[in-house]
């Protein structure tokens, strides 16, 4: 290798340690400010910004047990399995103006794998765990994520098919290449309807991606008493909570970057690196505002369903409005 080359891998090296240092902290930050905007809807005081920062640091010195019964090596690998599946996607975002780290070395089919590799390690571990709780815990995650990929995948195509339609030849199942061109400049009023519709798809895939309610069926604490988490403890679970926090943060972008990619820099003139500063800003804020509305909302808003409402919910309601949802777009680039 030339030292160019050996100079820019050390330096994507750097970058990455850097935005999956960033990611765990803003993770954490916008979980605190989550559960007190809930805990304020809901007339509470609610917890600090920070108790998520403090309950993670206790749980990293808290001892870490192993059920009698559990197989070990799983046990233990499951939360760093998760943790390291979801920072990973991390790398493929783009943020504000500035293009994905690994932008051009994956795609959003990719992305929709490591989603899922942080549900199976939740399954894997509570079946490794030997309780007959998680081992409930692990059977409803099973369920719940068949039900939700069906509607999340037919989102992600759907965005990718119509992109390629008007640029072909174009990487257009990267993220980069559809932040670039958003759908809406794409589309005509029924395409419009369309694109509301998956936005709405993915709202809702969301809190099922983040296990929350109404869609914590798996954890159920007043049910199973903690469920799929039941047996972990210490450095464990601080793992999978820590996992769950990034996974907000991707969620979040996910949705930015698909659907509200639009910066601010050039309203402003502004060009190099303040362009990229107010942009970064930019892009926290919309991620706030979509967290918002997909997580802290619609938890407090709705109950816990049971599995089988919440099967029902995402294989035939919202695999329709998703399928709804791309014959819009289709008919709209007909007609158009």
């Amino acid at each position: 290798m030339s030292e160019g080359s050996i100079f820019i891998l050390i330096l994507k090296i750097v970058v990455a340690l850097l935005i999956a240092i960033l990611g765990v902290i803003v993770g954490l930050f916008y979980k605190g400010i989550d559960r007190k905007l809930a805990a304020l809807m809901q007339s509470r005081v609610g917890p600090p910004v920070r108790q998520p920062f403090l309950d993670f640091f206790k749980l990293m010195i808290k001892e870490n047990i192993v059920p009698e019964n559990a197989v070990p090596w799983i046990f233990n690998g499951a939360p760093v399995l998760a943790l390291v599946s979801t920072i990973t996607i991390l790398f493929y975002i783009p943020y504000g103006s500035a293009p994905a780290l690994l932008g051009n070395s994956g795609d959003l089919i990719l992305i929709a794998y490591l989603l899922a590799i942080p549900a199976i390690a939740l399954v894997t571990g509570g079946f490794a765990s030997g309780s007959t709780y998680a081992s409930i815990g692990a059977q409803r995650e099973m369920v719940l994520m068949m039900s939700y990929e069906l509607p999340l995948v037919t989102t992600i195509i759907v965005l990718g098919w119509r992109l390629n339609l008007a640029y072909p030849g174009l990487k257009v199942f990267t993220l980069g290449a559809l932040s670039a061109n958003p759908i809406w400049n794409l589309i005509g009023p029924l395409g419009f309807l369309g694109a509301i519709l998956l936005l709405f798809t993915l709202a809702i895939v969301t809190p099922a991606e983040l296990s929350i309610v109404p869609f914590d069926i798996p954890e159920a604490e007043t049910e199973l008493a903690g469920g799929i988490l039941v047996e972990y403890s210490g450095r464990n679970l601080a793992l999978f909570e820590l996992a769950n926090a990034v996974k907000m943060i991707v969620m979040g972008a996910l949705t930015v970057a698909l659907f509200f990619p639009y910066n601010i820099a050039h309203i402003f003139y502004l060009s190099g690196f303040l362009a990229y500063v107010v942009d970064l800003i930019f892009f926290f804020f919309k991620l706030f505002i979509v967290i918002f509305f997909e997580a802290t909302f619609i938890r407090v808003a709705v109950a816990r369903l049971k599995i089988d409402q919440a099967s029902v919910a995402y294989l035939i309601f919202l695999s329709t409005t998703g399928l709804l949802g791309l014959l819009f777009i289709a008919v709209d680039y007909i007609i158009v």
